[in-house]
């Protein structure tokens, strides 16, 4: 869910303004996993953009000190959310760090990146949230490392009904920044999108797995 309207307009706003979201429903992105898809986020791009950048670290982390209290630790989704993750524990003033997919198959083997220790508390900073598995995955790592996870906080959801149960099972709590329907009222009364194509985008949300372009 969203922290609140004002925090998801802006924060849409932003990833429009510089491109972190591309919206092409009528020349569809593929997804790794063979989705097509009218829409493709890409939130690294903030990384490239310092006063962006700012507004996001600064709005995640003022959310984690009012939602979760403060953690012992910010952990990072590797790749997409290092470098955000890290941002937000330095202006928190937090140790960091982060989680691979899988353990490395060499030197430490390691999985959790950086050094915490069992019992302690922390919040997992995300980019984007799809289906959450992969989200999920690094919770699982933390958490059979004897970590306690707060809850998570991404800065986009595409607001699946998927991500939704798959977070209620695993019974992590998930604040967004901003989500699709913010966005795609943004992009509306920007004129980045017209009306026709914002039924597209809607019809498209409704069941990804199964929409093809027409």
């Amino acid at each position: 869910m969203i922290f609140n309207k004002h925090t998801a307009k802006k924060t849409a706003e932003v990833l429009l303004q510089v491109n972190a979201i591309k919206l092409s429903p009528q020349a569809p992105f593929t997804w790794a996993s063979g989705w097509k898809s009218p829409i493709y986020c890409d939130n690294r791009i903030i990384l490239s953009f310092p006063p962006i950048r700012n507004y996001v670290r600064e709005t995640m982390a003022k959310h984690i000190e009012k939602q979760y209290g403060r953690p012992d630790a910010i952990a990072g989704v590797a790749t997409g959310a290092i470098g955000i993750g890290m941002l937000v524990a330095e202006y928190l003033n937090l140790p960091f760090i982060y989680v691979r997919p899988d353990a490395k198959g060499h030197g430490r083997k390691n999985q959790i990146e950086g050094f915490i220790e069992r019992g302690q508390n922390v919040v997992v900073v995300e980019d984007l949230i799809s289906t959450g598995k992969s989200s999920l995955n690094a919770v699982k790592a933390l958490r059979d490392g004897g970590i306690n996870v707060k809850g998570m906080i991404a800065v986009f959801t595409y607001g699946f009904e998927v991500s939704k149960e798959n977070f209620e099972k695993e019974n992590v709590t998930l604040y967004t920044l901003s989500n699709y329907e913010s966005l795609l009222d943004q992009a509306l009364q920007t004129n980045y999108i017209s009306g026709k194509e914002l039924k597209t985008l809607k019809e498209w949300n409704i069941n990804p797995s199964e929409w093809n372009a027409i």
